[in-house]
């Protein structure tokens, strides 16, 4: 694939947003990502990604706010109410049907986001089995990757729009009215259990009866979903099942998942044997017959300690604290441990690492308790030589179920890897033999690639056509995102308007109250405000003069002669500016006026223009 400049850029922006903060958005749809970054640079007025790149590695903040708008954490109770009635009258019946009435139930809500959809399966499992056998046989854990997200999934707090989509009658039965917020149930809340989680990286929960991902695989590209999918089949029981999103139909997964039913995404996996299963069926076929050797229980641990020792394969025993317990003499003859080694810790020896490092594989085994096989370990030998292993980890449990250590097995595969080179040199050649018996057949090869060739394109058309069903999902998802934003705007705006006009009214009742004639000024002289008693003297209303400069107004009022005041107030002048002038109020009357100047100060303190209060003090004798 032949990537232009922006493209290496944007892959070296994911590069680091991995490597700085663990954030691994590789897997995921570079049109899409690529749309969220950029709506996130918009915001910061940056238009490449190399500057938006040099904006992250200076101000530390910015990568919560990129990550807010990548993760769109658009969910809501009850999305898709048909989907989820189906779930709730078929499939969860039917799931409840197939255990014992006792055993437990687990869920998995992967990518939910702010808690409604793992609250959701709460209330439906509540309700069909009933609060208290809820309570004790049903454990959802509800995953996703935005911390900041989970947090206010953790509170369980909604508004009531929020959870207008519940049903009244389950509101009301599962949530408490605090304030005007309403509460999950505590007692239920405790059955959800918050985590972070990263699909692509973490290993997945097991043992599920029910798995729920809803319009999260369609952010991740073909290889990822794959990827996904193979775990999200390892985690689930045969019996249970995996409920996607409306966009997610797994068409090109059959070999996984087979539809329960596909028009409300809900799927069946495909039981696989695994052959992780297979040593521990074996263990628990063995039967030991100890009585029938002999009842002398020093005898008996001779018996064991030898048959320990002579075993073929390099076998040793760590316990629980790391240290080194037993090695039989195979693995103490290959890996050059000796006695003085024996309860000495596993990290200090050289086997700890070589020929593998042993000690990542410990740690797993100690969470999950199963059985870890790796395969085809390279060990180079003195000789020139090299010798193939694979590494077996057991755990080791006592009667109470505790585990009490691990028994790691070292196979001698060489052998086994040299059969097969040689098979596949055979094959080599028996596909050279078989060169002019596949020229012959090359008419008939011809037709068949045809029509491989028509099926691929169809298969090929299906995926176009369900990239782009994903992609309009996704565009929808941001809409409904951009469009809650715009709504909270909004909000905004109307009680800042109303807090505006209950200014402006308060503010003209007490222009309107004031029994003198009031006129406000900016700078340039322009009129600003004219009260009532200002039209009852001068005859013009407010329309008329608002907006014009005093100085220019033709009325009885000698307002060349306010001129000079109006500049001392506006120069800050401390000393109270008043005149008295003879003016001709609009009945033509000839009055004397009082005028007084006023400062008119604003919000920061600033001078913006001048206050005139006129009184009329009497009439004027010519």
């Amino acid at each position: 694939m032949n990537f232009t400049d922006d493209d290496r850029v944007f892959e070296e922006l994911l590069e680091y947003l991995r490597r700085s903060r663990g954030f691994d958005f590789t897997g995921y749809k570079r049109t899409s990502l690529k749309r969220r970054v950029r709506k996130q640079m918009q915001l910061r007025e940056l238009n490449s990604f190399e500057a938006y790149l040099d904006y992250l590695q200076v101000h530390q903040e910015e990568f919560q706010l990129l990550f807010n708008n990548i993760l769109i954490n658009v969910t809501t109770f009850f999305r898709d109410k048909l989907a989820w009635k189906y779930l709730q009258e078929q499939t969860i019946p039917h799931l409840i049907e197939g255990k014992s009435p006792r055993s437990p139930i687990r869920i998995w809500s992967a990518g939910c986001a702010s808690g409604e959809e793992a609250y959701t399966l709460a209330i439906l499992f509540a309700d069909v089995l009933g609060v208290e056998l809820f309570r004790q046989r049903v454990k959802i854990y509800a995953t996703d990757v935005d911390e900041e997200a989970l947090n206010q999934a953790r509170l369980a707090s909604y508004t009531s729009q929020q959870i207008e989509p519940i049903p009244p009658e389950l509101r009301d039965r599962f949530f408490e009215l605090q304030g005007e917020r309403y509460l999950f149930r505590p007692d239920l809340r405790r059955v959800v259990i918050f985590g972070r989680h990263d699909l692509v990286q973490d290993a997945p929960i097991s043992r599920l009866d029910l798995l729920v991902c809803r319009n999260t695989l369609m952010y991740f590209n073909a290889e990822t979903q794959a990827k996904i999918l193979n775990r999200f089949h390892f985690a689930l029981n045969n019996s249970g099942f995996l409920f996607l999103g409306k966009a997610e139909m797994l068409l090109t997964h059959a070999n996984l998942f087979t539809p329960a039913n596909l028009q409300h995404r809900i799927f069946s996996p495909i039981a696989i044997t695994r052959k992780r299963d297979r040593p521990i069926l074996i263990a628990d076929n063995i039967n030991f017959a100890e009585e029938e050797v002999n009842n002398n229980s020093h005898f008996h641990w001779q018996l064991r300690e030898l048959a320990f020792d002579t075993g073929a394969i390099a076998q040793i025993i760590i316990d629980l604290n790391g240290n080194i317990v037993l090695a039989n003499a195979s693995a103490r003859n290959q890996f050059g441990i000796n006695s003085l080694d024996l309860g000495r810790p596993l990290q200090d020896l050289e086997i700890s690492y070589r020929p593998l490092e042993l000690r990542s594989p410990l740690e797993k085994i100690y969470q999950e308790r199963q059985i870890i096989i790796i395969e085809d370990v390279v060990r180079n030998l003195n000789k020139n030589e090299t010798q193939y292993l694979n590494v077996q980890f057991i755990p080791l449990e006592g009667d109470n179920g505790a585990i009490l250590g691990v028994s790691i097995l070292f196979i001698d595969v060489t052998r086994y890897h040299d059969l097969q080179v040689q098979l596949q040199q055979a094959n080599q050649e028996l596909e050279t033999a078989n060169e002019e018996l596949q020229s012959s057949n090359e008419e008939l090869e011809t037709t068949n690639e045809e029509l491989q060739s028509t099926n691929e394109e169809l298969e090929t058309t299906n995926e176009e056509l369900q990239s782009t069903n994903e992609e309009l999902e996704t565009m929808n998802e941001e809409l409904q995102s951009t469009n809650e934003e715009l709504q909270t705007i909004n909000d905004e705006l109307r009680q800042r308007t109303t807090e505006l006009n209950q200014a402006n009214s308060f503010l003209g009742s007490i222009l309107a109250s004031i029994r003198s004639g009031v006129i406000v000024v900016d700078y340039q002289f322009n009129i600003l405000g004219w009260n009532n008693e200002a039209e009852n003297l001068w005859g013009l209303r407010v329309d008329e003069v608002k907006g014009q400069s005093l100085l220019g107004l033709d009325i009885g009022l000698p307002v060349a002669q306010l001129r000079e005041p109006i500049r001392r107030c506006l120069s800050r002048n401390k000393d109270k500016q008043e005149i008295q002038l003879k003016a001709i109020n609009r009945r033509g009357k000839t009055i004397q006026c009082h005028i007084s100047f006023n400062p008119l100060i604003g919000i920061n303190k600033e001078l913006q223009g001048v206050i005139l209060l006129i009184d009329e003090i009497g009439a004027s004798i010519d």
